[in-house]
């Protein structure tokens, strides 16, 4: 279709002598009405070839006019006119008809058969040339070569096309910046998980020197029957515990530690790092606190709930650079069904600023990760892709509402706790180690002996007959020469993950009782490699030992993994 010759001379034989000279090279059709001419120019054709006195038909050059306006950049589609010798010059309408057609080749009549054969040969190379460069422009735009390059291919073949050209450079140059600013994003979130990992092995190897003292000063206080030593111990123990959640808190930074829910109380959690979060808003910035009276229990990583208020709390303070006011706010048991967000009674809490606000048109862009507003080197653009992740993760949702110049909104919304977290919260509570009801063997893999000795002493204190291996290969083999009641190993070691013990230990023996004791782990490695064990959070007391320990030998089951903890 693309290489025919349309002929349009309706006047007596010429069409059929024109067919007669030129179908021997090329594809030719008669169009005989002047509709016939513009359906096949609307077909697509190679060149037409038209008499003269065709083109005094002031509907076929209107319409002929508007098919050559809607042609694009790449097109200048050639036409042969065969016009009558005249003894002077021609009229101006007939000149200016000719102009109008653009790309025209005038044969005077009469003409021999071996120049319009020529003529003819010489429109269709053109147009084929033509389509050539359509094709090149088509390979342009799919592989976004330079826009210098693009634009060298355009100035020579459309030098009518200078408005869309410029269009085209518009659009590649903003990609061009686009991509230049997610490079400088990516480049910044590079460096940070760079620091992460840093602060990830520090925080990992701290985790195991608190987990020692933690349990260290347990077998102190329960050896040592002095009074005057009890508020000794108290103290180092309540020490030890803000070093936890300092290394908690590390390890979230670090994101080195999945999402291990529990039963968090919000309000208390919320009027716990109220000093945390005055000092991370700011000397001009007042935070105010507006909790309700009802329960505000729900199932989620308390840790990251913590990182996701503080994310909120420092992006509000950076929307307030000369001073505001920073309002928490919780409601408990609300009804929602908004969006994605399902039905059901929910704990909504709200972090609201009086900052300049976002415009509307970011509005829907702003949970996207890389996404800020901040200049480069200021901000990741992660924050609040990383709530927004942590509150559907926990089976909720977060929503974002800001007017300019009045402030932002966002609002966090978590599943209201079911009552059997009740119960497990007592458990943890719970003052005294449980003892052991029968004797059973215990296996301890450990690669730190200082965390190996003391779990192991404090096992044995319970009642619990212990043995111990330093690394995975050892407690395989421990395994191999005596089964063991239970098996209680570290995640991170370097011969082989606990999960991979865990794996490898099963296929051993069977289905056996397993504690993942660790302050880090890749909980999507673990479920692939062990399914879902019992997890115990470094550092952990004796309390919370004993009842891991108790419930993973009297065979309790529970529809989900519980994260042991004394945090």
């Amino acid at each position: 279709m693309e290489l025919r010759v349309l002929i349009h001379a309706p006047r007596g034989r010429d069409a059929a002598v024109v067919k007669g000279v030129i179908e021997a090279h090329h594809a030719t059709q008669i169009c005989t009405q002047p509709g016939d001419l513009m359906r096949g120019l609307n077909e697509a054709a190679a060149a037409a070839i038209v008499t003269e006195e065709a083109l005094a038909d002031a509907g076929l050059m209107q319409s002929l006019a508007a098919w050559l306006a809607a042609q694009p950049p790449w097109s200048d589609f050639p036409f042969i006119v065969l016009a009558s010798r005249q003894p002077g010059p021609r009229p101006a309408r007939d000149i200016a008809a000719l102009h109008s057609l653009g790309n025209v080749i005038l044969l005077e009549r009469p003409l021999n058969e071996q120049t319009l054969a020529s003529a003819a040969d010489a429109a269709v190379r053109a147009r084929h040339r033509q389509y050539a460069t359509r094709q090149h422009l088509e390979e342009i735009s799919n592989t976004r070569i330079e826009v210098e390059q693009l634009n060298g291919q355009l100035e020579a073949r459309i030098l009518d096309r200078t408005r869309e050209l410029a269009s085209a450079n518009d659009r590649l140059m903003k990609e061009i910046s686009e991509r230049e600013r997610a490079q400088a994003a990516l480049t910044q979130v590079q460096k940070m998980e760079a620091i992460g990992r840093l602060t990830g092995g520090i925080a990992h190897d701290f985790n195991n020197l608190l987990h020692v003292v933690n349990m260290n000063l347990e077998l102190i206080s329960m050896y040592a029957k002095e009074e005057k030593v009890k508020p000794v111990v108290d103290r180092a123990k309540s020490a030890a515990r803000r070093g936890a959640k300092l290394t908690g808190q590390l390890l979230s930074f670090a994101r080195s530690q999945s999402l291990l829910p529990r039963l968090t109380h919000v309000n208390e959690l919320l009027v716990g790092m109220r000093d945390l979060l005055e000092i991370s808003a700011g000397p001009g910035v007042a935070v105010e606190l507006e909790l309700c009276d009802d329960p505000t229990a729900v199932v989620v990583d308390s840790n990251q709930l913590e990182m996701a208020v503080l994310n909120l709390a420092v992006n509000s303070r950076d929307a307030m650079p000369d001073g505001g006011t920073l309002k928490i706010s919780t409601c408990a048991h609300e009804q929602a069904g908004e969006g994605e967000l399902k039905p059901g009674a929910y704990v909504r809490l709200t972090v609201t600023d009086t900052g300049g606000g976002i415009p509307p048109q970011l509005l829907n862009k702003v949970f996207d990760p890389f996404f800020t507003t901040k200049p480069v080197g200021s901000g990741t653009g992660l924050g609040l892709s990383q709530v927004y992740g942590f509150a559907r993760q926990s089976g909720g949702q977060a929503f974002l509402k800001s007017e300019v110049n009045v402030g932002t909104s966002v609002d966090l919304y978590f599943p209201v706790a079911p009552e059997t977290a009740a119960e497990y919260e007592e458990l943890v509570k719970a003052h005294e180690p449980r003892r052991a009801v029968k004797a059973s063997n215990i296996l301890v893999v450990e690669d730190d002996a200082d965390v190996r000795r003391v779990i192991v002493e404090c096992l044995g204190l319970i009642g619990y007959s212990v043995t111990e291996a330093p690394n995975g290969t050892e407690g395989l083999a421990a395994i191999a020469r005596s089964r063991p009641d239970l098996l209680v190993v570290d995640y991170a070691m370097p011969d082989m993950t606990g999960a991979e013990v865990i794996s490898r230990a099963r296929e051993m023996v069977g289905d056996l009782p397993v504690i993942l004791a660790t302050g880090y782990a890749d909980m999507a490695a673990v479920e692939r490699l062990a399914g879902k064990p019992a997890i115990l959070r470094k550092p952990f007391d004796i309390t919370t030992l004993g009842d891991a320990v108790a419930v993973a030998l009297e065979g309790a089951t529970r529809e989900r993994p519980v994260a042991l903890t004394n945090a």
